[in-house]
């Protein structure tokens, strides 16, 4: 199959172009603002379905909109008419097409002019009206406010909430993909005559300024955002792709004396912390029972030996671990237990633990194993 898609280089563009070659669509003639216009004539003769993602959203005069938004469509609906060409045109416009502003103007004028050119030859009209979309490659100041604020929160720049009532309805370019894909393969979603992508979510403005907040301040106090929710686990995809490519990483606080080290990792109050324990040949940690703290220890270089008493029992349980063989141990409430590095390297151990610790309770015993 040839594809031709418009406005390559895009946001949409970029993103469909990546996911239709992870799919195995390998003739995709990718025609932008950059390529020679003659182009066009041969991709528009040869292609079996068309993504016209091109448009103009912020022109430096409105003027732009309706020659890029109506112009170019015009353009490539009468190639494909004169090379009788029935491909399914399948078109992104705007949720602003509703809207009497020159943006929704020219939009509304694109979307006609495919319905008509439908109805001219048989050619399948797709037209999605599209809310915000964001996603990784979009670009701030541009695309969408998500972008934007993704972008200066993660230089530390200001960000403007005008009316942090203000509703937004969001969408996905995963989402949007997935339902352009869809379409591809003859199965779009319809709605009145209008395509849709059947997955948006809805935040406020307000909010969505401190959940972006939140993902840089994650770093600080070593959460993780909530991934049980949509479109937290979204926006927190898009916010790291908008990372500063020399701040991928960041330092965690380590804790170290003579025995090795300990350093938390993750803290999440629905799911606990992680930390690692690094600990010195020799050295023995622990000593310590819980009421309901419980752990699980895996060591992942060196050898231990982690050792379990009941607390009321004079019986000693064993176990033996390795980084050479993964192995989790489950820490027991009621068992007073402790970890010794029984090699000659050093014993690291990965410890999850299901409450962050808190030192107004702690829930620690001392007990010699």
């Amino acid at each position: 199959m040839n594809i031709l898609v418009t406005g390559a280089n895009g946001f949409v563009g970029k993103n469909l172009i990546a996911e239709l070659k992870n799919r195995g669509f390998n003739n995709i003639f990718e025609f932008t603002r950059e390529s020679d216009s003659s182009l066009l004539e041969k991709y528009t003769k040869e292609c079996n379905f068309v993504f016209h993602l091109a448009g103009v959203n912020r022109p430096k005069d409105d003027k732009e909109f309706m020659e890029g938004n109506f112009g170019f469509t015009t353009k490539l609906l009468e190639l494909l008419k004169k090379h009788g060409n029935e491909s399914s045109v399948l078109v992104t416009s705007s949720i602003q097409a509703e809207k009497d502003n020159p943006y929704g103007k020219s939009k509304k004028a694109g979307e006609d002019l495919v319905f008509a050119h439908s109805i001219e030859t048989g050619a399948k009209a797709l037209v999605y009206r599209l809310p915000n979309l964001f996603g990784k490659w979009s670009k701030p100041n541009y695309n969408t406010v998500v972008a934007t604020y993704c972008h200066n929160i993660a230089r530390d720049l200001d960000i403007q909430v005008n009316n942090p009532d203000a509703n937004l309805t969001l969408c996905y370019i995963d989402d949007v993909l997935d339902e352009f894909l869809g379409a591809l393969e003859g199965k779009p979603t319809i709605q009145n005559n209008y395509c849709v992508v059947p997955i948006t979510h809805n935040i406020k403005l307000g909010e969505l300024a401190n959940l972006i907040r939140g993902f840089k301040e994650s770093r600080n106090n070593i959460g993780i955002p909530n991934m049980e929710n949509a479109l937290t686990k979204k926006l927190y995809s898009t916010y790291l792709s908008f990372l500063p490519e020399d701040k991928f990483s960041y330092d965690l606080k380590m804790n170290s004396d003579h025995r090795g080290s300990f350093t938390e990792f993750v803290r999440t109050p629905e799911r606990g912390q992680v930390s690692v324990n690094v600990s010195k040949p020799g050295i023995t940690k622990g000593n310590h029972w819980h009421h309901t703290k419980n752990e699980k220890f895996l060591v992942v270089s060196g050898e231990g030996l982690i050792r379990f008493r009941k607390i009321d029992s004079d019986e000693i349980i064993e176990y033996r671990v390795s980084g050479d063989k993964l192995q989790v141990v489950d820490i027991p409430t009621g068992y007073t237990h402790s970890i010794v590095n029984v090699g000659e390297t050093d014993l690291v151990t990965v410890m999850w633990v299901n409450e962050c610790f808190d030192p107004e309770k702690p829930d620690t015993y001392f007990l010699e194993v």
